[in-house]
């Protein structure tokens, strides 16, 4: 009943709030899926897993280029003062030939401009293209593309996770503000009923019924009632600014958070949790420990075909006139067959340290596996024993209603004191804040199972 009375007073206050909106133009409404919307593109948690993305996809990118030919072009050019080659004929060293040919060369010298000398790169310029095309790394092209694929499944799982905890954050700063809200609003209702009973201890102040003392103890529960309202108003404005640095805008005054609607009944909520402790576990967690073993188990095949042949088809072009003055062109084509014998012995240990790696993820896969079953285990419990708490609540504030009202009924009648009705109306309004913060961890406890289950698609 008094739940409703709660739903039914910030109902108004938010209407009220609507009908001033004209007189604001400046006013901004966010809802709970308009701050989660919000921080979907402006957080910078969110926005840095994304990039994450972006980068795991260009190793990704940067691996599948070991499947294509490597192409590598150079070119060379010079001019030197004197040839580099110079042949004559005193460089001949047999005798008799040297004056054969000096015979020859002054015969015809008489008849041509000859010289007695050959001279060779003087200057020259050339280019060449060479292009390799393994066809058999030991598998490490292949298992290399696996890894980057791996890397990238784990970037989206971590992605997921930092999207699924900021989500639950905001929730439950949203959640926490809303909570805050709400016992403004008590405090409010109250503030409103201690100036009724004000009224009425001042009009028998007056006619001699009370004395001064009542009407003191009133003024000292209404300044604690002022006091409590600035705090709440202090709470309010730290947790909407928390609030706005998780979605990404700037604080302003003019921001107004939107209530969600967190009340329901306690056998709701219990039907709600029975339901979901036996859905299926879909957490990203998992998958991403499996993705740390497969991970090892390439690594340690990389290191194994660096022992294995290594086969790779080579072609080299070329065109030039490095030697002669009159420009040549070539081809070439081999086949280069490389096996690592010597690095047989190393390997062995690195792949013994792979095998132990191996072994470490998967103990870490099973233990992390096991706290995680027991995480989920107790988001179950803390939410069960909140849905349990507020069926418990539930009670105590119709008790502490129903002695509130026969608190004021004496009263009324002169058998209780104005004490009496003042303590009954604290125990109420502890009863009342209780609710709500009953409520408050019980949504969060809920939301926080949910995303443990389902992850973000959950939602």
């Amino acid at each position: 009943m008094e739940c409703k009375i709660l739903k039914r007073a910030i109902l108004c206050i938010g209407i009220f709030t609507l009908c001033l909106s004209p007189f604001s133009s400046r006013a901004q409404f966010l809802t709970l899926d308009s701050c989660l919307a919000l921080a979907r593109h402006n957080n910078v948690e969110i926005r840095t897993s994304q990039m994450e993305i972006d980068r795991a996809h260009a190793v990704k990118r940067q691996v599948f280029t070991k499947y294509f030919p490597q192409v590598n072009l150079s070119g060379i050019g010079y001019y030197s003062a004197n040839p580099l080659v110079r042949f004559g004929i005193e460089d001949v060293q047999s005798n008799d030939m040297q004056s054969l040919l000096q015979d020859l060369y002054d015969m015809v010298s008489e008849e041509s401009d000859i010289k007695n000398e050959v001279s060779l790169m003087k200057k020259g310029a050339s280019g060449s293209v060479l292009a390799a095309q393994p066809l058999y790394a030991g598998g490490r092209i292949i298992t290399g593309n696996k890894l980057a694929n791996l890397g990238v499944e784990a970037a989206e799982l971590q992605a997921d996770m930092k999207m699924r905890d900021v989500i639950e954050n905001i929730e439950s700063s949203y959640y926490l503000v809303a909570g805050l809200q709400q016992k403004v609003a008590t405090v409010t209702a109250a503030l409103a009923l201690i100036d009724s009973l004000d009224r009425v201890v001042q009009s028998a102040l007056v006619n001699g019924l009370v004395t001064r003392a009542d009407a003191l103890q009133l003024q000292l529960k209404r300044n604690e009632m002022l006091a409590n309202q600035q705090q709440l108003a202090s709470g309010i404005r730290l947790s909407k600014r928390l609030l706005c640095c998780q979605i990404g805008i700037e604080y302003s005054d003019t921001l107004i958070f939107i209530d969600p609607v967190i009340y329901e009944s306690c056998e709701a909520a219990l039907d709600f949790q029975l339901s979901a402790q036996n859905a299926q576990s879909v957490r990203p967690e998992t998958r991403l420990l499996q993705l740390g073993v497969e991970a090892e188990q390439l690594q340690r095949r990389l290191t194994l075909g660096e022992t294995l042949p290594q086969l790779t088809l080579v072609g080299s072009a070329y065109y030039g006139n490095i030697i002669k003055n009159d420009p040549s062109a070539n081809a070439v084509a081999l086949l280069s067959l490389s096996v690592p014998l010597s690095s047989w012995w190393e390997s062995s240990y690195k792949l013994k340290q792979h095998d132990i790696r191996i072994q470490e993820a998967q103990f870490k896969q099973d233990y992390y596996n096991h706290m995680m079953s027991l995480e989920e285990e107790k988001a179950y419990s803390d939410m069960l024993d909140a849905a349990m708490l507020m069926k418990s609540d539930s009670a105590a504030m119709e008790i502490a209603r129903e002695n509130y009202r026969l608190a004021s009924l004496n009263y009324e009648a002169g058998v209780a004191t104005l004490s009496e009705v003042l303590q009954a109306h604290t125990l109420l309004l502890q009863a009342q804040n209780a609710i709500t913060d009953r409520h408050t961890t019980y949504v969060i406890a809920r939301r926080r199972l949910m995303d443990l289950k389902n992850g973000v698609e959950g939602k």
